[in-house]
């Protein structure tokens, strides 16, 4: 277990039964790197690799 995975539990425990839209997500992340931006770039691959988790493999 990745030391994040306590993070993402606490997340799944605490708003796992909610629906949320990608439009609200992403407001969160862009307040969360506002507030703290040593992590831009991390947030910013993260939100990267979920906007393209549907494309097709280009190799």
């Amino acid at each position: 277990m990745y030391f994040t995975d306590r993070g993402i539990e606490e997340l799944t425990d605490r708003r796992g039964e909610e629906e949320v839209s990608l439009a609200w997500l992403a407001e969160r992340l862009r307040e969360f790197v506002d507030l703290n931006p040593e992590f831009e770039t991390p947030v910013e691959r993260l939100a990267t690799w979920l906007a393209r988790l549907d494309d097709e493999d280009e190799d």
